[in-house]
């Protein structure tokens, strides 16, 4: 696991979340890959921190990085 996430399924049904939040990771990650910057994201979720997002996005890659991609047959 990483520092900053819990996922406890009594907790938003085991989404994972910002530890101490029922923000989900989902709309950090989605809220930063529309264009917010962190500084953007803050004021709007007074409860958050830049450690908190910088979780996140830990978690997000480690995500990513635990599966499989498929590849784009080449032309």
């Amino acid at each position: 696991m990483i520092d900053g996430v819990t996922i406890d399924h009594q907790i938003m049904g085991g989404v994972p979340c910002i530890a101490g939040t029922r923000i989900p990771i989902a709309t950090v990650i989605g809220l930063l890959g529309q264009g917010e910057t962190i500084e953007s994201i803050l004021p709007e979720y007074p409860t958050l921190i830049r450690d908190h997002i910088l979780a996140a996005l830990r978690f997000a890659a480690r995500a990513v990085n635990e599966r499989e991609l498929p590849l784009r047959p080449s032309a």
